[in-house]
């Protein structure tokens, strides 16, 4: 497919998005986890990142956190995202799919997902629009439509952010809004 007509393709679809569906290590944080010496762990999250989620929602579309490990760290930040839900524990992440359809009155069309690792792969296959970051693993970037040119945890879900706002054509508003 031209160049012009994939991009195109992928303005129209992320046109659709009412709901982001985020995994969290690899694609909301670099990767790493750190464990201090009780055992906790620390996560790093990118700032760039939380304004693009929080963005989305003054945009009203929704988002999503769906794990496959849970983690003290992810409530506090997804509050401060102004996250909608997070779901954590969750194998096989497909399993969640028809809850949040149901719940949130959309269709598979309607949602993008992005991942980084095998356990992210059912739920590529099964929505809209199946993002994965730079740093993915090769079977998450061949289920993908889109990879991102940032890494996971370094701007990619912020990249992703702008993607859609800018498809519905939210996006200046918002820079309006800060330019005050």
């Amino acid at each position: 497919m031209p160049e012009n007509s994939f991009k195109e393709e992928l303005k129209e679809r992320a046109k659709k998005i009412k709901v982001l569906l985020l995994d969290v290590d690899g694609v909301l944080t670099d990767g790493r986890i750190i464990y201090d010496s009780k055992g906790r762990d620390s996560k790093f999250f990118d700032v760039h990142d939380g304004m693009g989620v929080y963005a989305l929602y003054k945009a009203g579309i929704k988002t999503i956190i769906v794990t496959a490990k849970g983690s003290r760290a992810i409530k506090p930040r997804a509050r401060d995202m102004r996250v909608t839900e997070v779901f954590a524990d969750v194998s096989p992440k497909s399993a969640i799919l028809h809850k949040i359809l149901k719940k949130h009155n959309v269709t598979k069309d309607e949602i993008c997902f992005v991942g980084d690792d095998l356990v992210d792969l059912g739920l590529m296959k099964r929505v809209g629009l199946p993002i994965a970051v730079f740093n993915a693993c090769p079977e998450i970037k061949q289920a993908a439509d889109y990879i991102t040119i940032k890494h996971g945890g370094r701007g990619a879900v912020r990249e992703i952010a702008e993607l859609i706002l800018k498809a519905k054509g939210k996006w200046e508003e918002l820079v309006r809004f800060y330019e005050a």
